[in-house]
């Protein structure tokens, strides 16, 4: 049942007696028909079920666009593989706006957005005004999961082993020609490029990841803006100050050295108006689904700033304004002023930990492998998790001394008590596949595995932290927990893996 939005939340569509601002004023909003807050009021409503997580295939999502009532479906291409790539048009208006998504495979945040766009536009409901509208001043051209066979096996490159993005020149995968192809049939005016990008981006110098970051890629090496780059940027900035509202300083500015092989620069040099949507990460959001809402909004307020030519009336300051992306500011938890031990003596430093994404066999769900990735003086680094170490020792956890044939054999152990002594493995004969492994705060080794005895940069071992009172964390692949507050949940776990 769709949420009834009513009309008295609208703003009034523009009439032909609207005066122009001046170019460099921020007056646009007073173009944009319909507030960003009610598009995300709405969101529940359009949003696609059948996707929750990031690791979706392209029979799932050509199943979503499948039921299209007003969305004009075309095979436009294939993959390496043979899988057909799909392009959607909707609109009949004369600015063509033209969307892709996944040319990297793993990169699938904006993929999602589109299937919410999608129902957004088939919907019918109280903005069927704001619609038609719109719908007959653009149209709305989506190439989502341009690289499906990436996507199959979720991975940034084709099956070429190429990065699309890196042969707008070339153009020797068929993804890329096919992009190339389909810029140049429709000489589409505005074009958005959407990515993800990894969550260790820090927005500028503040201690916040950068959750969405834009750019209005360059066309030269000299960077300059002509007015097709200048209307990017406007664009930009109404897109920055929809999402700053949602997320205030997490919006950044990607890298705008220029890439002469890269699609985004080469479009923009061809005319098209291009924009780079960079998701990246947000604290309890590890499926990105906050983040694809994010997308959701930012696209569809774009959609319209275009529609009603809001753009021109954005003043360029906002995207200048915009801080950089600060490449690998974050971990996945910082363990700060915490002693180590080398040779009989123990040093005071910061523990940076960041974790990997493993697939499993079809790339369908994943486990994570984590490591001791920085040590030393990171007081200028920040993390999704920090933890105080001051007045605590972190050591590395112990093998028990006994050798277990089965999982059932652990039963009679308590994990929590494990830790509290230090050991951190067991061994097994039996071998458990990583995925059996996730969430595990005691780990299952074999017979002969070897683990660090001590706290070593690069390592993978398992690091407790100790403090007067005995053992009181535990960090495992990257993940903290507690071993009183996180008790239930470690026994639970292991009752998971004893029982198989």
């Amino acid at each position: 049942m769709m949420r009834n939005i009513t009309s008295a939340l609208m703003v009034c569509l523009l009439v032909a007696s609207c005066t122009a601002p001046a170019p460099e004023s921020d007056t646009y909003a007073t173009f944009m028909p319909v507030d960003h807050k009610i598009l995300a009021e709405g969101y529940d409503q359009y949003k696609e079920t059948d996707i929750r997580t990031r690791r979706f295939k392209h029979d799932t999502l050509h199943g979503v666009f499948g039921e299209a009532k007003r969305w004009k479906a075309a095979a436009v291409g294939q993959s390496i593989e043979g899988r057909t790539i799909f392009e959607y048009t909707i609109g009949t208006g004369p600015v063509v706006v033209l969307l892709w998504s996944q040319m990297h495979g793993d990169e699938s945040t904006a993929t999602m957005a589109l299937t919410d766009i999608f129902h957004f536009f088939e919907a019918s409901d109280e903005l069927d005004a704001f619609r038609e509208d719109l719908l007959s001043k653009l149209t709305i051209v989506a190439i989502p999961m341009l690289n499906p066979d990436g996507a199959e096996r979720f991975r940034r490159r084709n099956l070429l082993d190429i990065d699309i993005n890196r042969d707008a020149m070339r153009l020797v995968s068929p993804e890329g020609a096919l992009l190339k192809a389909r810029r140049d049939h429709y000489q589409a005016a505005w074009g958005f490029n959407l990515h993800d990008q990894n969550r260790y981006y820090a927005a500028g110098s503040q201690p916040l990841p950068a959750t969405v970051s834009f750019l209005a890629p360059a066309y030269n090496e000299e960077k300059e803006v002509n007015a097709s780059r200048g209307d990017a940027m406007r664009l930009i900035g109404i897109m920055h100050d929809v999402l700053a509202q949602y997320i205030p300083g997490q919006l950044a500015k990607y890298d705008d050295t220029f890439e002469p092989r890269a699609f985004g620069d080469n479009i923009q040099k061809w005319g098209t108006r291009t924009i780079l949507i960079e998701s990246g990460g947000m604290p309890g959001d590890p499926e990105k689904q906050e983040i694809r809402k994010l997308n959701y909004i930012a696209l569809l307020s774009a959609l319209q700033a275009i529609a009603f030519e809001a753009y021109p009336h954005k003043s360029l300051q906002t995207y200048a304004d915009l801080p950089f992306n600060n490449s690998n500011r974050f971990f996945d938890v910082l363990v700060r002023e915490v002693r180590v031990q080398r040779e009989d003596q123990w040093f005071t430093v910061d523990l940076g930990f960041r974790r990997s994404e493993i697939n499993n066999a079809d790339a369908t769900n994943y486990y994570y492998r984590g490591s001791l990735s920085d040590m030393g003086d990171l007081s200028t680094f920040f993390a999704y998790e920090e933890v105080a170490g001051s007045g605590m020792e972190a050591v590395a956890a112990r093998v028990h001394p006994s050798v277990f044939s089965a999982p059932a054999e652990l039963q009679a152990l308590d994990p929590v008590a494990l830790l509290r002594e230090g050991i951190g493995y067991v061994r097994l004969r039996q071998k458990i596949g990583p995925m059996q492994q996730k969430g595990l705060a005691v780990l299952p080794i074999g017979e002969t595995q070897e683990v660090a005895d001590q706290v070593n940069y690069e390592s993978q071992n398992t690091i407790l932290l100790r403090s007067e009172a005995g053992m009181v964390k535990v960090i495992v692949h990257g993940t903290v927990y507690d071993l009183e507050q996180d008790a239930d949940k470690i026994r639970q776990r292991w009752a998971a893996l004893t029982a198989l």
